[in-house]
């Protein structure tokens, strides 16, 4: 049996569950408050549909008013006990009439979900039957990590959870230069029925009780968690403030602050690392009668990497091949950046990365193949090419609609300026004429 059709079985049935309390703090009635002239839960719900896959979408409330909501758009609900101390206990009551085999918290409160965030979630779940709760997380500047409202997680080096903290961790004992990597706890689950029939028995144990955080009860329990990263998500809605940004964001005309925050990080990219066998050239390596390799690469390609240089944004080129033809082509692009027969790619990029004064989440890389797995790993946003093996698709970022070789990079540095609001030198006569001096081929 092959490994794709032993993943396919491994599949089930996928509810997504969707807390949403009609009682808030800060917020009162948060669920219902209107986003572009829908009801924010309508909003969660809808992205909710979107994950492939999924077999339901459910609400799950302790008021009336929620539940009239959801059915003036069409949805499903199901009322529970208002006395339920977390989402998750709320979900334990769901379990027990919507059948599932996975069932996915989403809170209410997030409608700037991406569905391809729970699907990848889901999908990491249904090809490693041995974690039984799967979350999200993605990496966070370090003055971020200081903020005890940011949840922050540790990580062992199969991705599992080693802990959750309000504190910023890991904590830098010494002031150094080194580069300390910070993960933010997106606070989305995917449980196993088994686990959540176990959850309702645990007691809080302390340190739950300490920071307020319902997945240190699974943890203490001897628990494995494992955190799927993601790139930078939106900001969620817990405050009249809050509301405000999201729905600036979601009209088009929000800006995030700090950057990593964006639904769409691609706004702070400041460097574009790309391999180049397999994302400039198809693969490919030509030899003529006197031993000399030549490669073909796609002309738009070059044309968008000019363009990014010429909107302020520093593209390298990162090999571990070398060769004259190799240089010959880059030295006629133009690049901010270039290294050649490169064994430690993660070593490379954060070279590149002091070199061009870009932290990680500025930068973004793209790749094809297992030497480029070290440089998705140090880099805040990664791209596989289409072709790309499968287990490299999964490690990235996010995988392109095109192969290596068929104007990959170009499709990533159009993505790029559009995020930047760019899009005049893309489409426009006037907007190209503005950079055309610097363009070439």
């Amino acid at each position: 049996m092959s490994t794709m059709a032993a993943h396919e079985q491994a599949k089930g049935r996928l509810a997504i569950v969707i807390p949403a309390r009609y009682g808030s703090t800060r917020l009162p009635g948060k669920p219902l408050v209107d986003i572009l002239g829908k009801p924010m839960v309508q909003h969660v719900y809808e992205r909710a549909l979107e994950v492939p896959d999924v077999d339901a979408v459910v609400v799950a409330t302790d008021d009336q008013r929620i539940v009239d909501a959801v059915a003036a758009f069409g949805g499903r609900s199901v009322m529970t006990s208002p006395y339920h101390a977390s989402g998750t206990d709320r979900l334990v009551e769901v379990m027990a009439s919507v059948e599932a085999d996975l069932y996915i918290n989403l809170q209410g409160d997030e409608p700037l979900v991406r569905p391809a965030d729970l699907h990848a979630l889901a999908r990491g779940m249904w090809r490693d039957t041995s974690v039984v709760v799967g979350t999200l997380c993605h990496r966070m500047l370090a003055e971020e990590a200081k903020d005890p409202n940011q949840v922050k997680v540790v990580l062992a080096d199969n991705g599992d959870a080693l802990y959750f903290s309000r504190a910023p961790i890991p904590y830098v004992r010494d002031d150094s230069s080194a580069d300390y990597e910070h993960f933010k706890h997106v606070g989305v689950y995917a449980y196993r029925r088994e686990v959540l029939a176990a959850y309702s028995k645990l007691s809080p144990p302390m340190l739950e009780q300490a920071e307020k955080l319902e997945q240190l009860r699974l943890l203490a329990a001897g628990l494995r968690i494992r955190a799927f990263q993601v790139e930078p998500t939106g900001p969620g809605v817990d405050t009249p403030e809050g509301l405000e940004e999201v729905r600036a964001l979601m009209a088009g005309s929000g800006a995030c602050k700090p950057a990593s925050t964006c639904p769409n990080s691609l706004a702070g990219v400041r460097l574009v690392i790309t391999d180049v066998d397999g994302v400039l050239t198809d693969g490919g390596i030509y030899y003529d009668a006197s031993g000399e390799s030549f490669k073909r690469f796609h002309v738009r390609d070059g044309l968008g990497m000019r363009m990014l240089e010429s909107c302020g944004v520093k593209v390298a080129v990162l090999s571990g091949r070398d060769s004259n033809a190799l240089r010959r082509r880059v030295s006629d692009l133009g690049v901010s950046f270039a290294m050649f027969g490169v064994k430690d790619k993660a070593e490379a990029c954060l070279a590149l990365m002091k070199q061009a004064g870009a932290v990680a989440e500025q930068t973004a890389c793209i790749g094809d193949d297992s030497i480029d797995l070290p440089a998705f790993a140090v880099c805040g946003i990664s791209f596989a090419v289409a072709d790309a093996p499968l287990y490299v698709q999964e490690a990235a970022s996010r995988t392109l609609s095109l192969a290596g070789g068929q104007g990959a990079f170009r499709a990533v540095a159009d993505e790029i300026l559009q995020a930047q609001d760019k899009h005049h030198v893309l489409a426009t006569a006037v907007g190209y004429a503005s950079v055309s001096d610097s363009m070439a081929q």
